[in-house]
């Protein structure tokens, strides 16, 4: 990882000693006001801090070092997710199954928590917390100190019993450490690679070996053994034998940072908008942060996040991020030797080696208040640690005469570099020492990175941590046809692991990392690099950055299409141009081929439509008549509007045409923000509206019902059950081209506190438990700052709001906001907004001597 010159830092400090030694000398020299200087520790161990919260609850923490400020944040976000972040640390410090049982639904079998605890237990982060937190820069370590001093600060005044329904009386629920949150935050570093792999992890065992953990005690009672399922010749549950999706398949995110040749003030202008999901650990909380005359910083950051602001802006500019296509990690498959048939042999370079055997150790829960250990062997090539799918990736035969194991490498093991990037950016005055923090580390772990400075300076880079193939791996990668459908088919690549000439040395440096300033725009929607300027595309990188010359997602399209068409008549965007194409509605898709379907299905009249539905292998023939849905379809506004009718037809329609697209024209690298265009009109068309009635037939939802009838975001009691209370929502999706986007009906699996689930149908996100699209993630923070002023006025949302805990009155608040609207409110940055808003003060203070 990139680590910041202490060096430079100290000639620096050096020459302004010199220059004040010469003043001194001289009497020439102006009088300067004393400078502010960033102080990481506070020096009399009296942690203070000021908290005031204003409209929404919203906290304004105020502090004179970072120790203390981060104190201050952490007992804030304590007060509203205190339960989370207790989660969050039982997660990463491989302690769910010591607290909650092996399984994640009790006696369900389901051995989740066993089955994450021992994974990252595998992958060595609280080993490495526990070795290397020495290493830490002292603002890295004030920040993590501070956080969790503010945590432990508000359990010991709340109580346990006065904490949150999730979590009150709760024994998981206990005063963190500074390891504790280390882990935590090398946990989250591992979270868009290995950390997707916890169940091949788990299963990785040499041929003919058992993969289970075991009794660390003959004598354990038959009661802790039975609590631990899985046992030789048990059939592996479908879950945990698939191979791991991309965790980009899920999040998304819009961001366009306008510099000053395409405003109207000539100054900058930002949107972020990022799509992550509305339970579990990867929500956003929002925070303003202020050190007096040295850090002023407002946005939000993912739960457990110490004190940084991930996305935000202070008074000299603003940034988002977007999920990066990049990849993180290299599976490297290894070539076992043959003559070794327990599979614990292979060769690099000729030569053997050893696979390295390890066995670890937890504590599990086996009955109320009781717990026993069990152990379980985990294996380490000399690439990292060894998993297994069964077929996909086998520990032994390969099914084509190969003597094969897979191990994988991420290049985010061990990145320390993760609070001191972050603090960098909150720090930044200007554009140059923006840059600077991505020259200095490389902490952004998974991110694009999008900025402009209030001159109007753009900025993209793609420094998301990305391994650092030489230029023979590369090549291999690129050009090896086995190697690129594997690519493809998996969603992540695999190397050979028979020569270290494939291994991977670190990130890719600063310097050759996808980036383009300019003063015109950057934006990005969760394609590549290749189009960040829509009419300049950048030049290829490592293949391991994502494709460029390939067809764009819908959404990137509209976005692409918004910034050609959404500004006023003079080309350039002002702040309420940028808020209205956010709330347009639009859909990319219903644009490109709406009246064309139309007319195709309005020409086939009351004649049914015969389509083929196969259902468990077998495979019947029924008619549908899709008059009436055709009718709806030309009443629709082409909008996903809460009032709009037929919206939810058009995308059901979608679901069935992108598995199958039907274009008159294919896509043309050319001219790659316009093609694929025009519809076939041909039967296939007819028969994919054909299924969508079905499908809506199935989900009990007439086709001319209204969106805000059936689309809903819906909060879960401390149970486990449907609150009951839906809020109608607006916005459209991925599938139909929408740019405020929505996923539906989909499962909460990072997090202990409870979420409720409807089932969608086969092929569609539409449930017919629910009847309609249960909001499970899609636009979340979203944030417009704009400079015009030469300050920042900023609005925002957080559209699930700030707090988890259902007796809060901020639980709930900016959700109803958004449901009536949507509208964004005013952030309140300086001190006279922020004073004539203030709800609450509260000032801590703790004596750590």
């Amino acid at each position: 990882m990139r680590r910041s010159s202490h060096l430079q830092t100290a000639n620096a400090l050096q020459r302004i000693g010199m220059i004040s030694i010469f003043c001194a000398m001289v009497s020439g020299c102006p009088e300067q006001e004393p400078t502010a200087t960033l102080q990481a520790f506070d020096n009399d161990r009296i942690l203070e801090a000021n908290i005031r919260r204003t409209d929404f609850g919203v906290p304004h923490i105020r502090a004179d070092n970072l120790e203390s400020l981060s104190f201050g944040v952490g007992y804030a976000f304590a007060e509203d997710n205190a339960c989370m972040l207790a989660d969050i640390i039982t997660l990463y410090n491989s302690r769910r199954s010591q607290y909650y049982g092996p399984d994640d639904i009790a006696g369900s079998g389901d051995s989740k928590n066993l089955i994450t605890d021992f994974s990252y237990l595998a992958l060595g982060i609280r080993e490495q917390a526990e070795r290397d937190y020495h290493t830490l820069s002292d603002n890295t370590k004030a920040m993590i100190s501070g956080y969790s001093q503010g945590f432990n600060h508000y359990l010991d005044n709340t109580g346990h019993a006065n904490l949150d329904p999730h979590c009150a009386n709760q024994p998981w629920v206990q005063p963190i450490s500074d390891l504790d949150m280390l882990t935590a935050l090398l946990g989250t570093a591992l979270m868009p690679g290995s950390g997707q792999f916890t169940a091949p992890l788990f299963l990785a065992a040499p041929p003919g070996q058992d993969f289970a953990p075991t009794p660390a005690s003959p004598a354990l009672s038959a009661t802790a053994k039975a609590s631990v399922p899985f046992r030789s010749g048990l059939t592996m549950p479908a879950q945990l034998a698939a191979v791991p999706r991309h965790l980009g398949s899920g999040l998304g995110s819009n961001a366009w940072a306008l510099g000053s040749n395409k405003t109207e003030s000539g100054k900058g202008l930002l949107l972020g908008n990022p799509h992550f999901p509305f339970t579990g650990i990867l929500r956003f909380w929002q925070f303003h942060s202020t050190i007096p005359g040295v850090m002023d910083v407002m946005g939000s950051s993912l739960h457990g996040t110490p004190g940084i602001v991930n996305i935000g802006f202070n008074k000299d500019l603003a940034w988002s991020h977007t999920f990066s296509t990049a990849e993180h990690f290299i599976v490297y498959q290894l070539d076992l030797a043959p003559d070794d048939a327990s599979g614990m042999t292979y060769i690099v370079d000729g030569k053997r080696r050893q696979i390295e055997e390890k066995t670890l150790t937890l504590e599990v829960a086996v009955a109320p208040g009781v717990t026993q250990p069990f152990t379980k062997k985990v294996y380490y090539s000399r690439f990292g640690p060894m998993i297994s799918v069964a077929q996909a990736l086998p520990w032994g035969d390969d099914g084509n005469g190969g003597f094969v194991a897979y191990s994988i490498k991420d290049v985010n093991q061990g990145n320390l570099d993760i609070v001191d990037h972050w603090l960098a950016m909150n720090l930044a005055s200007d554009m140059k020492s923006f840059k600077q923090a991505f020259k200095q580390y490389d902490g952004v772990l998974f991110n694009n990175t999008l900025a402009v400075d209030k001159a109007g300076h753009s900025f993209y880079i793609d420094d998301s941590t990305v391994p650092n193939l030489n230029l023979i791996a590369e090549l291999v990668l690129r050009y090896t046809p086995a190697l690129r459908t594997a690519r493809e088919l998996l969603g992540f690549s695999i190397l050979p692991g028979n020569s270290i000439l494939f291994d991977f040395q670190g990130a890719v440096p600063y310097r050759q990392a996808p980036k383009l300033s300019n003063q015109s725009v950057v934006q990005n929607s969760n394609d590549s690099y290749w189009l960040t300027q829509p009419d300049r595309p950048m030049k290829s990188h490592s293949i391991l950055y994502g494709e460029t010359r390939a067809e764009q997602s819908l959404r990137s399209r509209l976005s692409q299409q918004m910034l050609r068409d959404s500004a006023g008549d003079d080309g350039l965007f002002n702040a309420e141009e940028v808020e209205a194409a956010l709330w347009s509605a639009r859909s990319y898709l219903a644009e490109e081929i709406l009246q064309d379907l139309v007319s195709l299905c309005s020409a086939q009249g009351d004649t049914p439509v015969a389509v083929e539905i196969v259902e468990d292998e077998n495979t019947t023939q029924t008619e549908v008549d899709i008059a009436h849905a055709c009718q709806t379809l030309a009443a629709w506004d082409g909008y996903y509007f809460k009032s709009s009718q037929g919206a939810h037809l058009f995308r059901e329609f979608a679901q069935q045409f992108i598995a199958d697209p039907q274009w008159q024209g294919p896509f043309d690298a050319t001219d790659p923000t316009r093609t694929p265009h025009t519809l076939l009109a041909n039967d296939a068309v007819l028969q994919q509206l054909a299924k969508a009635v079905l499908v809506l037939q199935q989900a009990g939802v007439a086709v001319d019902a209204t969106l805000g009838d059936i689309q809903f975001v819906e909060f879960t009691n401390t149970d486990g059950t449907p609150s009951g209370v839906r809020f109608p929502w607006e916005g459209g999706s991925n599938i139909d081209g929408g740019f405020n986007v929505f996923h539906f009906n989909g499962k909460n699996s990072s997090a202990r506190i409870p979420s409720h689930h409807y089932e969608p149908l086969p092929g569609s996100q539409i449930s017919a438990e629910a009847k309609g699209y249960h909001v499970s993630q899609g636009s979340s923070w979203i944030m417009i700052v704009d400079f015009s002023n030469n300050e920042p006025q900023a609005k925002g949302l957080l559209t699930y709001s700030q707090s988890i805990d259902p007796s809060s009155e901020h639980s709930d608040d900016q959700t109803k906001l958004y449901s009536r609207g949507p509208g964004l409110r005013p952030l309140f940055f300086t001190e006279g907004e922020i004073s004539a808003h203030t709800l609450s003060e509260t000032t801590l203070t703790l004596d750590l001597n």
